[in-house]
């Protein structure tokens, strides 16, 4: 069976220090729903890539388990470190929280994240690798019982592999949302497709890319497909050596969406009293986005829009407010003369 590879990503700069919540998680609105949602505390988001800095300030409290897949570190299972980058940028969006004077917060900063490695060094893998994740990440059970709330993959290639859609399919029909990267082999034409798998599949949230700017990147794959876009351009996170990275491509937009799903799960679950499907999680997340104006190829729902609903709900109140009506005589001036 052929390979998979990393979504293509470009690294912008790397920094060795920093002390600020990100352009990307500010753009998603996620600071304003964190008291609501808990910051996505109880919730374990499955992180499928290249690994994990486990010592990273702002991830080691952060990391519940992981599991390494790839022939890395002679293949030892426990040995899940990012020996590429790209994992700890994408688990650093996901759920990132500043320990110290510097640092950065992630989208869900008190959520938990499971690491599992089935990306090598050059940041490409066995299909096999990626399927054996997926599965784990079904299976895997924490020391209190906790189950993984959603999976994040920013990898893709051109195959539709049976294999892996049926792990995919099998990790949804146990209720696990899985969100992927659309792809960065976008022409800037929303007419025209472009897929990669498992992107391409129905069934999983597949994320394209904006800039800050709101405005779809050239690089995003575009497709009927599509079910919402994220910032991707010039994304802030944590990255290899304790340092700090800005990277563009849809594998940055990709983690935004997962971790907004912890915060999600923790509002409209508190809300309805019960766990959701995925579908009805999938459904409560896509009424949080707001159209941009480009082709459904290129937007999907639109923009990732956390407090939107909160927005409505105090200009509905705003409406609805019931004003001092003025007297009934004050209301005409008499046609009569004197």
């Amino acid at each position: 069976m052929s390979r998979i590879r990393l979504i293509p990503f470009e690294v912008e700069e790397i920094i060795e220090a920093r002390n600020e919540t990100p352009e990307g998680v500010r753009m998603i609105q996620a600071p304003e729903i964190w008291e609501d949602s808990e910051k996505g505390k109880g919730n374990v988001l499955a992180v499928i890539d290249t690994g994990c800095h486990r010592d990273h300030p702002d991830l080691k409290e952060r990391i519940i388990d992981g599991r390494n897949f790839t022939s890395d570190f002679n293949g030892e299972a426990d040995n899940y470190d990012d020996n590429n980058g790209h994992g700890t940028h994408v688990a650093g969006t996901i759920a990132a929280c500043c320990a110290g004077e510097n640092g950065i917060f992630g989208v869900a900063p008190e959520a938990d994240l499971l690491i599992i490695k089935v990306l090598s060094e050059d940041g490409s893998g066995d299909y096999q690798w990626i399927i054996d994740g997926i599965h784990h990440a079904v299976d895997w059970e924490g020391p209190d019982g906790e189950k993984v709330r959603a999976i994040s993959m920013s990898l893709g290639g051109p195959t539709d592999v049976p294999e892996l859609y049926e792990a995919v399919k099998r990790a949804i029909d146990q209720g696990i949302p899985v969100v992927c990267a659309a792809g960065n082999e976008g022409d800037n034409r929303p007419e025209t497709d472009e897929f990669a798998y498992p992107g391409g599949y129905n069934e999983v949230i597949q994320v394209g890319a904006i800039n800050f700017n709101k405005e779809i990147a050239p690089f995003s794959n575009t497709n009927d497909e599509i079910d919402l876009v994220a910032p991707g351009v010039n994304i802030l996170s944590t990255y290899t050596e304790g340092k700090y990275a800005k990277l563009s491509g849809t594998s940055m937009a990709t983690p935004h969406v997962t971790g907004a799903l912890a915060l999600v799960a923790n509002i409209a679950e508190k809300q309805f009293d019960r766990k959701l499907t995925e579908s009805e999680l999938y459904a409560q997340l896509v009424r949080r986005t707001i159209p941009l104006g480009y082709p459904k190829s290129a937007e999907g729902n639109g923009l990732l829009a956390l407090a939107i609903l909160d927005q409505f709900e105090k200009l509905f109140q705003t409406f609805n407010t019931t004003f001092n009506r003025p007297a009934k005589e004050d209301l005409f001036v008499s046609s009569k003369k004197s």
